[in-house]
């Protein structure tokens, strides 16, 4: 049996599943320590709906994708093995982590709600709140992914929403993400943001750009709202 598990590791098998289970296993241990095992496991969870999203999008469009790898404090991802050929196929997959995570989501809140659960509805505000947070126009953010099918042009309004959110509330994270959203914004200001991509990337017809703005507002609008509603249902519960 030994033997048989190190021929499948030496093959590269077990490998994504290892990574995957020992970054969930370290940001487990590590988000516990702050926020208690319930909670941290209830978070953990959340991310992978995400980025399960992300994976099942990519296989349906038939991209080779690797495994979600977690990353305390940052997050999870998932690796694209190669690249969308087309930005509706980039957009479908950025949109599919989203839209997944707000149903997990949408299962802690219905939980909570039936129950009163302080636990369910704090794990339903975290999820509103992180699904929200990658709605932001700006690549790398899901949101980016999104609105380059309506126009690049429109990470620009992304850039005054992070030097908000950085005021509002200062973090490595937002650095991070300003450090690799700098080439993609400085493309579009040089009017240049086409020059990166296969011939025909961009060439989607108005009923697709159309049809991707309406689901992008929907969600945005839909996560606002419940993230406030939320936020004061536990509001409510903590003054009692």
């Amino acid at each position: 049996m030994l033997k048989l598990l190190m021929i499948l590791f030496g093959a590269g098998k077990l490998g994504p599943l290892l990574l995957t289970l020992g970054s969930m296993a370290l940001s487990l241990v590590i988000y516990a320590q702050l926020f208690g095992w319930w909670y941290a496991a209830g978070f953990i969870a959340l991310l992978f709906i995400h980025e399960m999203g992300h994976y099942l999008a990519a296989r349906q469009r038939g991209l080779q994708v690797g495994a979600p790898t977690f990353i305390p404090f940052v997050g999870a991802w998932i690796q694209l093995k190669e690249q969308p050929m087309d930005v509706e196929t980039e957009a479908w997959v950025g949109f599919a982590g989203p839209l997944l995570g707000t149903l997990g989501a949408l299962g802690c809140y219905y939980i909570g709600r039936q129950g009163g659960s302080e636990i369910w509805l704090a794990l339903a505000y975290i999820g509103f709140i992180l699904n929200l947070f990658n709605l932001i126009p700006l690549s790398p953010f899901d949101g980016g992914r999104i609105v380059a099918i309506i126009s690049p042009r429109l990470w620009l309004v992304g850039v005054p929403v992070l030097i908000a959110l950085f005021f509002y509330r200062p973090s490595p994270l937002l650095l991070l993400v300003a450090v690799l959203a700098a080439p993609q914004v400085w493309s579009v200001l040089r009017g240049r943001e086409r020059h990166d991509k296969p011939e025909g990337y961009y060439r989607v017809s108005l009923e697709q750009r159309i049809q991707y703005a309406c689901y992008y507002l929907a969600l945005l609008g839909f996560l606002a709202i419940m993230s406030h509603d939320v936020h004061l249902m536990l509001s409510h519960l903590r003054s009692h």
